[in-house]
């Protein structure tokens, strides 16, 4: 055993969502893995861009964190910001397509980027 031993994680994280959240969490948790961050490949869940979610019947409210994605770079922020528009666009399709009759997407701020 070694001195420094204490600061490796014991149990490595589960992919996917936690298996307490509600079922119909983990449903719209499930299909935001359909979009993909064109930039990484990795889709949206997985890179960790989503950070919470509100369902209530057929309506949903996804929270992103936008932020980190946006580089201080202004011909990069220009880029930054197609990103994210085919992000968004994706985000309301894919939930609509799936029977969810409101869709609202929210950035870290609380600002509305997109409905649909």
């Amino acid at each position: 055993m070694g001195f420094l031993n204490f600061l490796k994680p014991k149990n490595k994280p589960k992919k996917g969502p936690r298996e307490d959240l509600p079922e119909e969490v983990k449903r719209v948790v499930d299909i935001l893995t359909q979009v993909k961050d064109p930039e990484t490949g990795l889709d949206i869940v997985e890179e960790g861009l989503l950070y919470g979610l509100t369902v209530e019947g057929k309506s949903v409210d996804v929270f992103l964190l936008m932020a980190r994605s946006t580089p201080e770079c202004h011909a990069c922020q220009m880029l930054a910001l197609t990103v994210q528009r085919k992000i968004l666009s994706e985000i309301v399709s894919v939930l609509k397509s799936d029977g969810f009759e409101r869709v609202r997407v929210y950035n870290e701020l609380g600002l509305l980027l997109a409905e649909g």
